[in-house]
């Protein structure tokens, strides 16, 4: 038997709007009434009836979070997991639900079809593509946006993002302190803001120690642990061989780790890697990967949070100035793959 509102208010004793506020997070309502009509609902696994919600708020209390990525990327990279989770978990606990949206190909018919649609009350982009051309059609058709990333020159789009910049120079800049000169860099891939960002941290603490990277110790990737042993397997051509390597992902610091072994060769012994998010796998690499901590799931979080409250704040308390860009610090994590721990047993020995 399907559940009224008025069914509902009779068995947990209040009135139907009442239940209506509850459903829709509203406000006013008592702790304790919330709770006893959150118990009745889970009891007769109730389930509003979203459109005619929609019908009849002009909400659907449903955000979308568009990936501009190839399916391949999105169903193996752990990243993308970890982002949807924070995501998800924002939204559960503000009553929203999640769309995913993948967008396999960059057309304009494909994004009007989008916005067109208009089953979601606002959009999550993630990672903005540099030049993307769903931003314009998004902002001309005003669909509350959030970037999970950012894109130059757009401040007028709320933001969230790990200082990919910082990071990727506290890595290069540890391999520098541990006294390595050769260093090369694995990026992603280059039409994308974080990748472009990280290669230009790892230049600027090169360049800071007066060290300028032959053209050839930058090798481009696409995040993928395939990428980034058939970009390790390139350096390894070169001479004279690079003696560390910072991968702008996990996943391509896992390859060229793989690359280095097939060679004959050891990390850290021979060549240093550091990579740059700290996924489950970092810490079970053999050997352990250095790398940098990137908050991916507190992002997705974020970024879904900021995009609910413009939505619960009424339009004329707005303004531009509120934009909101979060950026979340980078935090190095020091394991074997860099060689720090065998130095510092090293001079214990000589000490």
């Amino acid at each position: 038997m399907k559940m009224t509102l008025e069914e509902i208010a009779r068995l947990a004793g209040c009135s139907r709007s009442t239940v209506s506020r509850v459903i829709n997070h509203g406000p006013n309502v008592r702790a304790e009434t919330r709770e006893r009509v959150w118990k009745v609902i889970r009891e007769h696994d109730f389930q509003p009836n979203l459109a005619a919600r929609a019908l009849a708020g002009r909400r659907s209390r449903v955000i979308g979070l568009v990936i501009p990525q190839p399916l391949s990327t999105i169903f193996t990279d752990p990243y993308f997991s970890m982002l949807i989770q924070g995501c998800a978990t924002a939204c559960d606990e503000r009553g929203y639900y999640l769309m995913l949206s993948l967008v396999l190909r960059q057309a304009d018919d494909t994004y009007r079809w989008l916005i067109r649609a208009r089953h979601m009350d606002g959009l999550l982009l993630a990672p903005p593509l540099l030049d993307d051309p769903f931003v314009p059609h998004l902002l001309d058709k005003h669909l509350p946006l959030v970037m999970i990333g950012r894109i130059p020159g757009r401040t007028d789009i709320a933001s969230v993002n790990v200082d990919n910049v910082e990071g990727a120079s506290l890595a290069t800049q540890h391999l520098l302190n541990l006294g390595y000169r050769r260093i090369a860099t694995i990026t992603g891939v280059l039409n994308l803001v974080g990748a472009i960002d990280r290669l230009e941290g790892y230049l600027c603490a090169l360049r800071k120690a007066g060290i300028e990277p032959p053209p050839e110790y930058i090798q481009e990737g696409d995040w993928s642990e395939m990428s980034g042993k058939r970009a390790m397997e390139r350096l390894l051509q070169f001479r004279p061989r690079p003696d560390a390597v910072f991968a702008a992902s996990d996943s391509m610091a896992i390859g060229a780790i793989k690359a280095i072994q097939a060679a004959g060769l050891k990390v850290p012994d021979d060549i240093a890697v550091v990579g740059f998010d700290d996924m489950p796998s970092a810490a079970i690499a053999d050997p352990p990967l250095t790398t940098i901590h990137h908050p991916i799931e507190k992002i997705g979080f974020l970024a879904a949070a900021t995009l609910i409250e413009k939505l619960e704040i009424p339009a004329t308390s707005m303004s531009e100035t509120n934009v909101q860009h979060i950026v979340l610090p980078a935090r190095l994590v020091v394991r074997m793959s860099c060689g720090q721990a065998l130095r510092c047993n090293a001079e214990s020995a000589v000490t």
